[in-house]
Order: C-alpha cells, then sequence, then structure tokens
C-alpha cells in the first residue's frame, strides 16, 4: 500500500466515521484498491483502473461489483478535493447496484396470524420472544437491530417509555409507549425471569439460552413463521420480512395523518424523530411506498372530495 494514499484513506474514514457510519467493509475493500493501484506503481485513481478492479471477482454479482465500484467512487469524490488529477467513476459504469426492496405492509390480520404461529414454537419462552420482538416492531417502527440491542435497563415501564441507544448512525431516542404495550412486556419480563432468575446477559430479549438475540436467527425464524401464516410477497421484491414491520407502521401513521385531514407536511418532523431518521426527507420515501397513500394523497386533492368523511374501522 502506497504511504501517500494510506494517510488520505486513514483521513477520509475518520471524517466519516465521525459522521456516525462505521463503514468496516469499505475500510476492507479500499485498502485492497489501494493495494491493488500500488501494485500497478500507480498513484492516482483513474476511472479505468477502478472499473479493472471493481470487476476483478470471477463470478461476482452484478450488485457486488457494483458495490466494489461505488466505495471507490465515495473515496475518489473525497480524493479529487486533494488531487484534481484523481478521476471519479460516473455512476452506471456496471449494471446492478442496490435497489430498495419495495416493503411489504402488513395488515392487523397478517401480524395476528404471525402472533398466532409463533405459539408454534418449542417453549412458552421462544414463543413470547418472537411475538415480544413482532410486537415491539409492529407498534414502535423501531428497527429490527435495535430491538434485538435493546437491555432490560431501556424500558421504563413506570413512565411508559423506551429509551433507543443503539441507533443507525448513532442517534439516540426515547419512544413513548401505549399502556397495553407495557403491560405486555412485562408480562414478557417476568416469564423470562423465570426461566433466568440470574440473568446471562442485559438484554430484553433472551435467547433460549439467556443470551442476546442474534439478528439473522429471528430473521429465519421470522421467514417460517410467514411461510406458515401464508404470508406471499406481491412479488419476489415484495417479500414478507421483519423489517417491512416498520414500513407499516409508517405507512399506517401517514394513512391516519391523510384521513384526519391535518397537516401532514407539519408532522412529517415528527415521524422522522420517531423512526430515528436522519432528516425527513427520508422518511418522505414511504409518500410512494405504497398504492394507498398515493390514492389518499390524490383524494386530498380533488376538490369534490374534500369533505371529511366518516372513518372506516381498521
Amino acid at each position: 500500500m502506497t504511504r501517500e494514499l494510506s494517510d488520505v484513506l486513514a483521513d477520509y474514514l475518520a471524517l466519516r466515521r465521525s459522521l456516525g457510519f462505521s463503514l468496516n467493509r469499505d475500510a476492507k475493500l479500499l485498502a485492497q484498491f489501494i493495494g491493488y493501484l500500488g501494485e500497478r506503481g500507480t498513484t492516482t485513481i483513474t476511472v479505468a483502473d477502478a472499473v479493472t478492479w471493481a470487476s476483478l471477482p470471477v463470478g461476482g454479482s452484478p450488485g457486488w461489483l457494483a458495490f466494489r465500484l461505488a466505495v471507490v467512487r465515495g473515496f475518489a469524490t473525497y480524493l479529487h478535493t486533494l488531487d484534481p488529477a484523481t478521476q471519479i467513476p460516473p455512476r452506471g459504469l456496471l449494471p446492478g447496484g442496490t435497489r430498495r426492496a419495495v416493503p411489504y405492509l402488513y395488515s392487523p390480520s397478517d401480524i395476528a396470524a404471525l402472533m398466532a404461529q409463533a405459539e408454534t414454537l418449542k417453549t412458552p419462552l421462544r414463543t413470547a420472544t418472537i411475538q415480544t420482538f413482532i410486537g415491539v416492531m409492529a407498534i414502535t417502527g423501531m428497527r429490527g437491530g435495535e430491538v434485538v440491542a435493546l437491555d432490560d435497563d431501556d424500558f421504563d415501564p413506570g413512565r411508559g417509555l423506551l429509551e433507543v441507544r443503539h441507533a443507525k448512525l448513532g442517534k439516540w431516542r426515547r419512544l413513548p409507549l401505549h399502556p397495553t404495550t407495557v403491560t405486555a412486556i412485562n408480562d414478557y419480563r417476568r416469564l423470562r425471569d423465570r426461566y433466568f432468575p440470574v440473568p446471562v446477559s442485559p438484554a430484553l430479549l433472551v435467547s433460549m439460552a439467556g443470551t442476546r438475540l442474534n439478528y439473522i436467527n429471528v430473521g429465519q425464524t421470522f421467514a417460517r413463521l410467514a411461510r406458515r401464516a401464508g404470508l406471499a410477497g406481491r412479488s419476489g421484491a415484495s417479500r414478507p420480512r421483519p423489517h417491512d414491520l416498520r414500513h407499516a407502521f409508517a405507512v399506517a401513521t401517514l394513512l391516519d395523518w391523510c384521513r384526519d385531514g391535518g397537516d401532514v407536511a407539519a408532522r412529517m418532523p415528527l415521524l422522522s424523530a420517531y423512526l430515528g431518521h436522519t432528516e425527513p426527507a427520508n422518511t418522505y420515501w414511504y409518500l410512494q411506498a405504497a398504492p394507498e397513500l398515493l390514492a389518499e394523497a390524490a383524494r386530498r386533492l380533488d376538490p369534490e372530495d374534500r369533505k371529511p368523511r366518516q372513518r372506516e374501522p381498521r
């Protein structure tokens, strides 16, 4: 690895990590890329070298090759401010790339079906753990990783709050809970404590060994429950995932706001803060995530259909 590029890479990673990005995979790939440049005896990034290196893995998927090039593009953009000779690979040079998955929007009956299927799990603790995981995600819109990372001390039953300390980009927030949710979490804790009077871990939700849940394992269990519940994806790009409980929460909230005639734009910062988004622009994505929202927006723009209407039961 050339010394000059090594120093610049360290500065680049330090800068982005100060903004909350972990960049472990990016750091590894960029170190490999700089090593590749060193082997070729060059210290200047060119589009040709970037594309050649990104395309090196034999049998790599188009998405993976495009990701490799995107990592180089980010570093090259930073380096170009220091060395104008650095070439920035334009977007679209390689096929593939990431596309945001189409969310599967759960209905109340879908969530009830998942809860019912969880009753078939091997032990009462496993059943209660998965049901509580699903319930917390559905009622708060938290990310699955945030739910798994909750410690028992993050739950304040007296004030009815969850403290989310291990959030994306290091953002911290407190979420108010409905009394029924507080009761459900307290019921789970009592059952958990009967299994483990002496805690094995500080986690709120625990595995059958008393340790913190593994999100990958939870996802695999969730997928089995979804299949047994008959929750079929609308397409290959829209299949039931735990993360879609978060999408369903956001869409349901926006639908309620649209239907009650309030100022949705004024409320968006509140939803952004609740979801832990860095800015409202990230939350606006949900406006195009569901046909129901688009239809409701169109209805509100129709002068003949702006009269208040009786809300339908949900």
